[in-house]
């Protein structure tokens, strides 16, 4: 359950840091879709932290969030047929790719501490705009009982995810 956590927290920080959530409000098949997208987006950031960054604690992090998500991914996509509703694009799934892969451009082109630094210092704000989509638009936008409550659930490893970058951002300082 705690791997379905991360993921459902993964999506939540993408979309939220795209600021995309408050122009409409999702429905259960674009809140999943949403989720496996972001999951994604957090995969591909991992990865190339894992790749690129010198710093242990940095990796350590990196590979984490790539470890739970990457199992989250495959719990997801259990919930996904369990609740019968098959994810659907929208214009925030759209957005969280374009900016994961502007992310990724991004990071690609540091190095060093300047990469870790940019690395963790999105993984902050990511994750605290996750923790306000869920209390402010994935969970009361939520219309299956089940969803929901898994989306009510996962607000403590929100919470962890953020409190672990922040401590990372303060020894990159």
């Amino acid at each position: 359950m705690k791997t379905l956590h991360v993921i459902v927290a993964a999506s939540l920080i993408a979309a939220a840091s795209s600021n995309v959530l408050a122009q409409s409000a999702p429905n259960d098949a674009q809140i999943a879709g949403i989720v496996v997208t972001a999951n994604t987006v957090d995969i591909d950031a991992g990865k190339l932290a894992e790749k690129m960054s010198g710093n242990k604690e940095v990796k350590a992090f990196a590979k984490q969030m790539v470890t739970d998500h990457t199992g989250v991914n495959k719990q997801a996509t259990a919930l996904v047929k369990k609740l019968k509703v098959t994810p659907e694009d929208s214009d925030t799934s759209k957005s969280l790719k374009e900016g994961g892969d502007a992310n990724i451009g991004k990071l690609k082109g540091l190095k060093g501490k300047e990469f870790d630094k940019a690395y963790i210092d999105n993984e902050v704000v990511y994750h605290q705009a996750v923790i306000d989509a869920l209390d402010k638009t994935l969970v009361p936008n939520a219309k299956n009982a089940e969803l929901k409550d898994t989306l009510v659930k996962v607000r403590p490893a929100f919470v962890a995810h953020l409190e672990h970058a922040k401590h990372l951002q303060a020894a990159l300082k």
